[in-house]
């Protein structure tokens, strides 16, 4: 299955009092296809919040630009939550370590943060790379703008992607996918007829098997073989989330 946002059941035990530091949290049964992560739920502060979740377990490393557990080495977990809109925290890496130690995990993880609704995720599948995005377009324009555009505080919008691969990669070809993906999200946002290269606040993960004595695929690039089809991967996932958004503008 190519793309498609999933909704949240609606069933299950009433809101809790809110804390942030035991975030109330339950399954939702759904499960991301080729993957081994989930989809959950919880409540904080009076607002009923999701989160995906990758229980990658030992003999992965993930390279990415996430708030917490950011850069390149192993991980066992990958965690992408939403925030409620104009969010008040100063401490997103904590907050985070909160939500990841409400759901027992242990270990280094990667965390990422959203005020995209995560429940309604897109995929992409492109040879055995699996490509799960979180679109907020809320707060979007281009990368590069003049200086005085950069002082102006950002609301949490932004397009998290999570890329899931069986293939070992060199750490130059784990950046050389992180580029990739964001080469390919671009290409879906002017596709979806949007005029922006993203939100000031997009992230992106790569998980990616420990590589052994050969050191792992030295390339992902568009047209390497996995770099190809980690860009078709995301450009599918990324085109799903934003096509709304598209017929929007």
């Amino acid at each position: 299955m190519i793309g498609g946002a999933r909704q949240p059941r609606e069933d299950g035990p009433p809101p809790v009092p809110p804390s942030h530091q035991g975030c109330a949290i339950r399954p939702v049964r759904v499960h991301l296809p080729a993957q081994r992560g989930e989809l959950r739920d919880r409540h904080e502060d009076g607002h009923h919040l999701h989160h995906l979740l990758w229980r990658l377990g030992p003999g992965v490393r993930v390279c990415s630009s996430a708030v917490l557990g950011g850069g390149i080495g192993p991980r066992a977990w990958i965690l992408n939550a939403q925030v409620p809109g104009g969010y008040p925290r100063l401490d997103p890496d904590r907050h985070l370590a909160e939500i990841a130690a409400s759901e027992g995990l242990t270990g280094p993880g990667a965390g990422l943060m959203t005020a995209a609704d995560v429940a309604a995720y897109t995929t992409g599948h492109d040879g055995g790379v699996t490509a799960t995005v979180t679109t907020g377009l809320g707060v979007r324009g281009w990368a590069a703008v003049p200086e005085s555009a950069t002082r102006t505080p950002h609301r949490p919008g932004t397009v998290n992607i999570v890329l899931t691969l069986p293939a070992a990669l060199s750490d130059a070809a784990l950046v050389n996918a992180v580029a990739t993906a964001t080469e390919a999200k671009v290409q879906a946002l002017l596709d979806a007829g949007l005029d922006c290269s993203g939100t000031p606040t997009d992230a992106v993960c790569v998980a990616a098997p420990e590589p052994g004595p050969d050191g792992g695929e030295p390339f992902a690039g568009p047209r390497s073989t996995w770099g190809a089809r980690i860009a078709r991967a995301v450009h599918t996932a990324v085109l799903a989330g934003a096509r709304p958004a598209g017929d929007l503008s």
